[in-house]
């Protein structure tokens, strides 16, 4: 990724030191074997260095390996979709890059809202809605706000949004996010 590409804090000359240029955080259920395929693909193609979950070593601890790919990238994808809060690593990734983005300016957050409307994601409705009814029931409270809270704050990031399955969509948005990536 150029270091003068948009993506990149005005005020720094130039970019932090990192090993990935972009940290995909997606739930496989949802885009592993459709947008998020034809996403890193583009991403390799050009260049970016992009951590995507099987980057993870086999063996390793993976939330440790996570926490270490979240601290070491610039740029934050966050595929949201109808089943993302489904996965309570998808949350607790949210939590650490919103967590890295809240001490450091350098970090940057693109929420990507694949076929599910932002509001869902902000307000938890839809499926976010029932998925959070389960978690009040079975999780500690804190917890369950802090997961909110993350959403709420990272759905209220102005993104792009894709609303069609078709494999031709999702090219085109993957095309479109490296576009922004890319331009000076």
């Amino acid at each position: 990724m150029a270091s003068s590409s948009n993506v990149y804090s005005p005020a720094s000359t130039s970019p932090p030191s990192t090993k990935y240029d972009v940290f995909i955080s997606f739930n496989g259920k949802d885009t592993r074997n459709s947008f998020t395929s034809h996403l890193h693909s583009a991403l390799c193609k050009n260049q970016i260095e992009t951590f995507i979950d099987y980057r993870i070593e086999k063996g390793g601890e993976i939330w440790e390996e996570l926490v270490e790919a979240i601290r070491e990238s610039m740029v934050f994808l966050v595929i949201f979709s109808e089943h993302y809060a489904q996965s309570k690593w998808c949350l607790r990734e949210l939590v650490e890059i919103m967590e890295c983005k809240n001490k450091k300016e350098d970090y940057h957050i693109i929420p990507v809202f694949y076929w599910i409307q932002p509001n869902h994601v902000r307000k938890q409705r839809g499926s976010y809605y029932s998925i959070f009814a389960g978690y009040e029931k079975n999780l500690d409270r804190d917890l369950v706000r802090q997961w909110r809270k993350v959403l709420l704050d990272a759905a209220n990031i102005s993104g792009f949004e894709c609303n069609g399955r078709r494999q031709r969509e999702s090219r085109r948005l993957a095309g479109r996010l490296i576009s922004y990536l890319s331009r000076a």
